[in-house]
């Protein structure tokens, strides 16, 4: 069996005769590692580009999953609020009035108890509403045991008191406090509708 001669083109043989490659090894070498540094430079950029992507997707969806989740909660905060409004409605129209009748003595005797000093043997005036006269005058003449002149004023609200000593005069309004709070209860309820 012969072997098969293939056809050289280059005209200048090697000086002892033999055939010459037509590539020499090095230059074979550095395209090898020419193409190894292009493809690994594009794998390279493909990852890169790919990974971009990703985070592009990601942050969009994550954008999306939160306002979907502020929707919700805000859906979710709309209909508990609307649901305990009645309730809540409720404790300030009928608790509210009654926790301040409650207050109110001890209310008074707080605001008392600074001019208590000031005063010698002037009586104290109190102005208020013959409702609550009693419980009032019950508690500041346990407490403090000065002199008092009451006046009972029917027109005014049972949560109201002016308290006079001498030159000064004070006032204790449970019922404006009752109505601010009431006020603004049902505003909030109104403003989150």
């Amino acid at each position: 069996m012969s072997l098969v001669r293939l056809e050289v083109f280059d005209s200048s043989p090697a000086a002892d005769g033999s055939l010459r490659p037509l590539v020499e090894a090095t230059a074979v070498d550095e395209a090898r590692v020419d193409a190894f540094e292009q493809g690994y430079s594009a794998g390279w950029d493909d990852a890169a580009a790919a990974q971009q992507d990703d985070q592009t997707r990601i942050r969009a969806d994550l954008a999306r999953n939160l306002q979907s989740l502020s929707f919700t909660f805000q859906d979710a905060r709309s209909h508990v609020l609307q649901a305990i409004r009645p309730l809540i409605l409720e404790m300030v129209n009928r608790l509210l009035p009654e926790v301040a009748r409650e207050a109110l003595a001890p209310t008074v005797l707080d605001a008392i108890m600074p001019m208590a000093d000031g005063l010698a043997d002037a009586p104290l005036h109190l102005v208020l509403n013959p409702a609550v006269r009693r419980q009032v005058e019950d508690l500041v003449s346990q407490v403090t045991g000065l002199p008092m002149v009451i006046e009972e004023e029917p027109t005014m609200p049972e949560g109201q008191v002016y308290i006079r000593s001498g030159p000064a005069e004070s006032k204790v309004d449970l019922a404006q406090v009752t109505t601010d709070i009431t006020i603004a209860v049902r505003a909030f309820f109104n403003l989150n509708t």
